[in-house]
């Protein structure tokens, strides 16, 4: 239940807001199974509850840092719920000191993006680090948390797989796949996104691990439009990342548009977030881009357990099989070859 806008939960098996206090049996079982992912310095970010796979569909707890962040997919919250939720947690894990609640289900923007119901604003950490990489944190920017944990695989491979390497990061969000890129270290990221506030956070990313900024390596403005212009210019990429919002045009459309930034046996890294798309349905998708024998899906970088979860009692079951991925975020890894006349 990563970025996807999950508008009515009883398709994902909901349940009433009066939940039991089953919910602490849940929610311990769920620490338990993660107790290898706790860092001494309590730096990181990871996946503590997937309610989705482990019993409580309308909700989804996260660590980042010192912080808990609750992501409340009921039609109401129940404050009860999430004092009980809250206490669990803080019983269990005592140095967390702040929390951040976002009802994901309201229909104002504002109150998507999170209150603070531990310690205040000025508690919430303002950063984490992953895999030696710092990353700025912004829990309240949006309903997303500023920070994709589904994607640490990807940033992993990224790190391990393009030093030396031309990157672009399309649809960058707050740039996280480009500064592990960059941690590489590669030899440039162009990020680009609508919105610059996010591209601002990936700045800050930069400062954390002292990267040095060039201001048009961060590209404001519409997907189509960039993606022309750098065309224009013939420009090629090493590495292009294509990570859309689900409900943006076609995956295929998309990746046609990006394919001839991709240089000579460069890569083409497409993330799917859609939960209503199944993995097939995606994959077929891409095998036919790759029928014309100038591109080929290389590998898929599984979603972490954390965040498809460790329940051993149900069998999940998404709206969608995910399979042969082992998530609804589907990351594949397509290589490319371009033709001699390109």
């Amino acid at each position: 239940m990563d970025r996807q806008s999950i508008t009515n939960p009883t398709v994902l098996g909901g349940m009433s807001a009066n939940v039991s206090p089953v919910i602490a049996d849940l929610i311990n079982a769920a620490i338990d199974a993660r107790a290898t992912l706790v860092d001494l310095k309590h730096e990181t970010a990871y996946r503590l509850f997937n309610g989705f796979s482990e019993g409580l569909p309308t909700l989804v707890l996260d660590i980042y840092a010192g912080a808990l962040v609750i992501h409340d997919y009921a039609e109401t919250t129940n404050e009860e719920q999430v004092g009980l939720i809250l206490s669990v947690v803080r019983d269990r894990l005592p140095w967390i000191t702040s929390a951040v609640l976002k009802p994901r289900q309201s229909g104002d923007a504002d109150v998507r993006s999170g209150r603070v119901i531990l310690g205040s604003e000025a508690d919430l950490p303002r950063k984490i680090r992953e895999n030696g990489v710092a990353y700025a944190l912004d829990l309240l920017l949006n309903r997303d948390a500023s920070f994709y944990i589904d994607t640490r695989g990807l940033r992993a491979w990224a790190k391990e797989n393009l030093a030396g390497k031309r990157v672009l990061n399309t649809f960058a969000y707050t740039g996280s796949l480009g500064v592990a890129a960059r941690a590489a270290p590669c030899r440039q990221v162009v990020a680009t996104d609508l919105n610059k506030r996010f591209l601002n956070q990936a700045k800050d990313s930069y400062s954390l691990n002292g990267f040095p900024i060039q201001r048009a390596d961060f590209v404001a403005g519409d997907f189509f439009e960039v993606v022309a212009r750098l065309k224009r210019r013939n420009e090629l990429f090493d590495c292009v990342f294509l990570d859309p919002p689900f409900y943006q045009e076609g995956m295929k459309g998309l990746i046609n548009k990006l394919r001839p930034l991709v240089a000579h046996e460069g890569w083409l890294v497409v993330v799917n977030n859609a939960l209503f798309i199944s993995g097939r349905e995606h994959m077929d998708m891409m095998e036919g881009l790759c029928g014309d024998g100038y591109m080929k899906v290389e590998r898929i970088i599984a979603v972490p357990q954390d965040c498809v979860g460790y329940s051993a009692n149900s069998a999940m079951v998404w709206p969608k099989d995910p399979s042969p991925f082992n998530h609804p975020t589907k990351i594949a890894v397509l290589r490319v070859t371009r033709r001699a006349s390109e």
